[in-house]
């Protein structure tokens, strides 16, 4: 009896131990590869938003994830115009369409956007004490950059959320303060 307990307490320990290392393993994002900058062509990158371009020689750390989702999702607000001319590039990859920076509308760094699957969905943000619902349209690629395709701008880091201007405007952010916060989020 006393080797069945064993045996079966053995068991158990060693699924407990295998589930919390798979917990672990699914929350951890380490970088998959690296870009090196190039200089863009005069006037090909729009620095509308304080918005930063490749520079020539630098290494940029590249990722096909993002840290784990959950209901509070910690992130890096960023700022970004989604209009035709905006520092967003081309139409956004949700529906091939530009958005008024009057729309609450994001682009998720390209772990969290997952292929698409929350295209056209919204996600909830909250900071500064308040919270809004915006729309994702467009993916922030962390995987790629520094190229004509990504408006000569670096790939984006792994946790960011990129906004319009009416999400900065609904969470209250002074508009002197716009272009990087700490927030939370989650699928709304």
């Amino acid at each position: 009896m006393n080797v069945c307990i064993s045996t079966a307490s053995l068991v158990v320990l060693l699924i407990l131990i295998s589930a919390k290392s798979l917990c672990c393993e699914a929350q951890q994002c380490r970088p998959s590869g690296r870009i090196i900058g190039k200089k863009p062509p005069a006037g090909e990158c729009n620095q509308e938003n304080d918005s930063e371009c490749c520079v020539e020689g630098k290494t940029y750390r590249t990722y096909k994830c993002s840290p784990a989702v959950s209901s509070n999702t910690m992130a890096q607000l960023t700022l970004n115009s989604f209009e035709k001319g905006g520092d967003g590039g081309g139409p956004s990859a949700c529906d091939n369409k530009y958005h008024s920076d009057d729309t609450p509308v994001v682009a998720l760094s390209t772990g969290w956007f997952n292929n698409m699957s929350r295209c056209l969905h919204n996600v909830t943000i909250t900071a500064n004490g308040k919270s809004v619902v915006a729309m994702v349209v467009d993916e922030c690629d962390s995987t790629m950059g520094c190229d004509q395709d990504h408006d000569f701008q670096p790939p984006c880091p792994n946790n960011i959320v990129d906004a319009s201007k009416a999400v900065w405007k609904a969470l209250g952010v002074p508009h002197s303060q716009w272009g990087g916060l700490q927030i939370t989020w989650a699928d709304a």
